[in-house]
């Protein structure tokens, strides 16, 4: 019953962001063919903006917005006539998607490790030293820490290429520069419950009979700490894969978030609508797997709601 209640709230949080995107770009001063105006016939300006159904009243234009949407279909760009929101999503999204997989699959790997060790050397060196990676990790943005990285491995070294996309050897840096405050971030919060969860009472009792220091961590640490990381994961995982503008900026990916950019300059309303609703999806979507993903990490908890 409750995987039911989350899946129709689900639907409803799509549906209320789309609204609200709608109602934004309805909002916002200006017209995406005002420039035309200037420089075209008043009668192909007006047909253009019937083509977009942009000549209807807005709630006509709302029914018609929602209509699409429900049949997949985010509409026709507006400065790429041959072109749709769908196409453009198509083109980009595998190379964010690459981008941004690659991103959490290192942070995830390395930031736990890093957290683990951290807990388990408490107040030694290790401890120290992991700390001190995180808060440089976390302070370094990474549009400064990506011209770091070109400058030292493209430039100086010349070991990875750069400002291109096609084989692995180009998304490394792109990945590293993306990865490193996820990681450090990850790091962080697994230290943290680590050290609570390490401190409980069933880990001394399990001690206590005679458990191999190895299955207390692995059975008894990990798998509990491991919870408050799974919850940072979903929006990460979702701000990482639809593409990060300023990256894919610096290393000219051909991602979503090129387009997205150049969308709002060109008053490109359905990109930034379906951009937008595309990523509100996937991130609801993935809030509700991560929700339902709880009961299999640890089968004390149970997924019902307060009326079940």
């Amino acid at each position: 019953m409750y995987i039911v209640k989350r899946f129709i709230t689900m639907l409803v949080t799509i549906w209320v962001i789309a609204s609200l995107t709608f109602l934004i770009m309805k909002l916002i001063p200006g017209d995406p063919f005002a420039s035309d105006a200037d420089v075209l016939p008043e009668e192909v300006v007006e047909n253009m903006r019937a083509k977009y159904n942009l000549d209807e009243p807005i709630p006509v234009q709302y029914v018609l917005y929602l209509k699409n949407l429900v049949m997949l279909d985010l509409g026709p760009s507006i400065q790429s006539e041959t072109r749709t929101v769908n196409d453009l999503l198509a083109d980009g999204f595998p190379a964010s998607a690459t981008l941004g997989i690659q991103a959490i699959v290192v942070a995830l790997i390395f930031g736990l490790l890093l957290g683990i060790i951290a807990a388990l050397n408490h107040n030694k060196f290790l401890d120290y030293a992991s700390m001190i990676f995180a808060i440089v990790g976390i302070s370094v943005p990474s549009f400064i820490l990506a011209p770091l990285l070109i400058n030292f491995f493209a430039v100086k070294w010349g070991i990875l290429p750069v400002a291109s996309w096609g084989s692995f050897q180009h998304s490394v840096l792109p990945t590293l520069a993306l990865a490193v405050t996820p990681l450090a971030v990850v790091a962080r919060f697994m230290r943290s419950s680590m050290l609570e969860v390490m401190n409980q009472n069933y880990i001394k009792t399990a001690d206590a009979k005679g458990l191999s220091s190895f299955k207390i961590v692995v059975s008894h640490g990990i798998r509990n700490a491991i919870l408050p990381v799974v919850s940072f994961i979903g929006p990460l995982f979702v701000a990482l894969i639809t593409g990060t503008f300023v990256i894919e900026k610096i290393f000219a990916i051909p991602g979503i978030g090129k387009y997205f950019v150049d969308s709002i300059f060109n008053r490109d309303y359905p990109v930034i609508m379906g951009t937008t609703v595309f990523f509100s999806t996937i991130l609801v979507v993935t809030l509700f797997l991560i929700d339902i993903s709880y009961r299999f990490i640890d089968p004390r908890i149970k997924l019902t709601s307060k009326g079940d």
